[in-house]
């Protein structure tokens, strides 16, 4: 009998091994021998072989879209510190993390001071819609308009459109920090024009709307640019003071300034 069972096994995951299930070719002597134990029949054994397959595949494929969004650091919502940016909708944000605007195509605009947190928020945003299987992106917008600028030049422009086309968010960083070019600015547009009521947009900026012309250098494309990103939009405002100011002014304090109980003596 035992050999019977050896051979059962071997070709059990023979067969799983080639139906490509990875999780169950590694965990169904150890579940058969837990079903065994627990008096579990055939079906509930199946079955929690499936659920655990299922599991695996889908902390898989959440790490495989992680991985693609390319985002420059991990962030959480947890991780923010509200009371440091008091000027953030907490509220808002907490709806949006939910990713209801990504289902109706809406577009988010984070404007605020540098180091007030924008991209820490954009980030979680986008980790948070990868864990709820949606397609990501992170882009810098310079990179962004360097990348599209040399696809050009490639003849590959037309499959890099194709590529953002297919994303459910695209996040833009930082829209603001370096004026484009007109080329530039023309191939920007094309991608957030491409998106307007297809694919969700996340713009971070220092910039408030009515200095955006000093980034795409024409008023005509800047219109055109707020009228698709502003249409069906949340805006997100940090009119805080800079996290690493802040924090630079705290060192600098205490250098200056040490507690009595760290000096000699006390």
């Amino acid at each position: 009998m035992k050999k019977l069972e050896t051979k059962s096994t071997v070709l059990l995951k023979h067969h799983l091994k080639a139906l490509k299930m990875p999780t169950m070719h590694e965990e169904c002597e150890k579940i058969a021998a837990r079903c065994a134990k627990e008096n579990v029949d055939h079906l509930g054994f199946l079955l929690q072989l499936c659920e655990q397959e299922l599991i695996d595949r889908e902390r898989r494929a959440a790490e495989r879209r992680l991985k693609a969004a390319k985002f420059p650091n991990y962030k959480t919502l947890e991780d923010f510190k509200f009371e440091a940016q008091p000027t953030v909708n907490r509220i808002l944000v907490s709806e949006l993390m939910r990713g209801e605007y990504i289902e109706k195509r809406e577009s988010i605009i984070l404007i605020g001071h540098p180091g007030t947190g924008k991209t820490h928020i954009a980030t979680a945003l986008g980790i948070a819609a990868c864990g709820q299987g949606k397609k990501v992106r992170f882009h810098r917008v310079t990179e962004l308009i360097t990348q599209l600028m040399e696809a050009r030049e490639e003849r590959q422009l037309m499959r890099m459109k194709n590529q953002l086309a297919k994303l459910d968010l695209l996040i833009l960083d930082e829209l603001g920090y370096v004026p484009a070019s007109k080329l530039g600015s023309e191939l920007l547009f094309d991608v957030i024009s491409a998106a307007y009521e297809r694919t969700s947009v996340i713009v971070t900026t220092n910039l408030p709307f009515e200095q955006w012309t000093e980034v795409l250098g024409s008023q005509r494309l800047t219109g055109a640019v707020l009228d698709r990103l502003t249409h069906h939009c949340h805006i997100l405002e940090a009119t805080g003071e800079s996290y690493r100011l802040k924090d630079a002014r705290k060192r600098s304090s205490k250098r200056k300034n040490p507690r009595s109980d760290d000096k000699p003596g006390n």
